[in-house]
């Protein structure tokens, strides 16, 4: 299920991008009306994995101060970070098996990066201004390293497209949304 495509423009703006299929373990697909991607504070969130997931990201997570002497990485991987966790687990939506605990995927833009938050609570950041998540994840970041439109919209917009040609589990209407770069 699901494409979800962050990418970031010479300005540090980030475009963030995701489809509306809902698909489960017996392939049954329906079209959502629930986004998979939306605005938060400071952030923009993209997630597959789960609906509960995203529900609990957007409607229950209270995203921590920012401290101004921390870099924005450090603070995702550790304030940010500890407040998911919380949120998801008090949600009932994480999983604890042999004392691992695990997540859903999710893409974060916040203060002109991306970081893909991993299954396994790592956060990680990509060379590239651009990363995916979700089944349509190869064919978005095969889209995205041969575009060479001058228009970020357009680029994302034709990875989803790519994607929902070659994946059976990603489906329009799309939608994307900017989060301007504030210079922090």
């Amino acid at each position: 299920m699901t494409c979800i495509i962050g990418f970031v423009d010479k300005n540090k703006d980030i475009y963030l991008g995701g489809d509306s299929a809902g698909t489960n373990k017996n392939h049954d697909l329906d079209i959502r009306k629930d986004e998979k991607i939306f605005k938060k504070g400071e952030m923009v969130f993209g997630f597959t994995s789960s609906f509960r997931m995203g529900q609990l990201l957007r409607f229950r997570l209270d995203i921590p101060k920012h401290p101004n002497k921390m870099s924005s990485y450090e603070y995702i991987c550790t304030l940010l970070m500890d407040r998911i966790r919380r949120c998801l687990k008090n949600g009932g939506f994480a999983k604890v098996s042999n004392d691992v605990e695990e997540i859903g995927e999710f893409i974060i833009g916040y203060r002109g990066k991306i970081y893909h938050v991993y299954s396994d609570l790592q956060v990680a950041m990509v060379k590239d201004n651009y990363d995916s998540c979700g089944c349509g994840k190869l064919m978005a970041l095969g889209s995205l390293a041969t575009n060479e439109s001058k228009i970020p919209k357009i680029i994302v917009l034709k990875a989803l497209e790519v994607a929902e040609k070659f994946s059976g589990a990603v489906r329009r209407p799309f939608k994307i949304i900017k989060l301007k770069y504030e210079g922090k």
